[in-house]
């Protein structure tokens, strides 16, 4: 069973930095309320006790996160502007973005890998389908299937579509603005079925008002043991977590960012941190600087394959 567990032993960070004057801008490139915003306050308050600088949040939410990572990137090398960046906005969109105006890796340096949420595939409590391959067969016995996305080239739709492309359904996309959407016509029987991160459909498996056919993770969880792995369920292609982490505008000095990333680690694996992400259904997965650079550039690679299967376009 899997366990939420927060790393321990990072490496330590002196209780007491030396103030500064200049403030460390941290950009989340969605809007406030969400869980990359709550995230990000929780953690940059800590953080920033440790750094001796006050952390101010600069929410720069739309287009699908380039707004804000748009204005990351042209920010000043100065080690004082960062950004919450996530799947999206540091792999996918490279592939998916027509003229992105930066690059994901070469306009970058990162700081460190924060942590990651699931994605489940749930359908209506009422469906037919039952399992996962009782929802391929839906979309292969003659009728067309339907699946909703919190938005079009968003992991919902980029995931589900390699769902369809990879089984040979027949199914077609609806696109929402927001998960919320999307979940409640997934309860009403709107669309057949939904990808979603796991946080945004939880409480309603719980309630047995949505039924969740698999889930994106290595190990069945704790919580829901009735739950398949996508491995289980014979689709190991969709085991694609969403996840979060820093960057910072490429040309920051190497002790810099490993001054940040040993502050921001630090901060993860403090009690009240780890109680606050647990909440938000996230699961603490930290890595430093080096490590975090090879797991992004592999995720650039798995989502530019997705994109090839899928067809999967946006414009800027």
């Amino acid at each position: 069973m899997k366990r939420r567990l927060f790393a321990a032993g990072l490496l330590a960070v002196p209780a007491v930095a030396r103030a500064q004057s200049t403030p460390l801008r941290l950009i989340v490139p969605a809007p406030p309320g969400g869980s990359t915003d709550i995230l990000a306050r929780v953690l940059g308050e800590r953080a920033g006790a440790l750094l001796g600088q006050v952390v101010l949040v600069d929410n720069r939410g739309g287009a699908g996160g380039i707004i804000g990572t748009e204005a990351a990137a042209r920010a000043a090398p100065d080690g004082n502007t960062i950004i919450l960046g996530h799947n999206q906005t540091h792999a996918s969109n490279q592939s998916m973005v027509r003229a992105l105006p930066y690059h994901v890796v070469n306009s970058f340096t990162p700081i460190a890998r924060l942590a990651t949420v699931h994605h489940g595939t749930v359908v209506p409590a009422n469906s037919r389908a039952r399992s996962m391959a009782g929802l391929i067969e839906l979309g292969r016995g003659g009728r067309r299937a339907s699946y909703a996305s919190s938005q079009a080239g968003s992991a919902s739709h980029v995931i589900a579509e390699t769902l369809v492309r990879r089984s040979g359904m027949d199914a077609v996309h609806v696109p929402y603005r927001g998960g919320g959407p999307a979940t409640q016509d997934t309860v009403a029987g709107v669309v057949d079925f939904y990808v979603s991160t796991w946080p945004g459909v939880v409480t309603l498996v719980r309630e047995n008002q949505l039924l969740a056919l698999s889930i994106g993770a290595n190990e069945r969880l704790e919580d829901f043991p009735d739950v398949p792995t996508v491995r289980q369920a014979g689709v190991p292609f969709m085991n694609v977590d969403a996840w979060f982490g820093l960057f910072a505008p490429r040309g920051v000095g190497g002790e810099r960012v490993a001054r940040l990333s040993e502050a921001f680690l630090e901060a993860l694996a403090q009690p009240a941190v780890a109680a606050r992400a647990t909440q938000l259904g996230l699961y603490a997965a930290p890595l430093g600087p080096a490590e975090f650079a090879v797991f992004q550039e592999a995720e650039v690679r798995r989502w530019q394959e997705m994109a090839v299967l899928t067809g999967i376009m946006m414009e800027s």
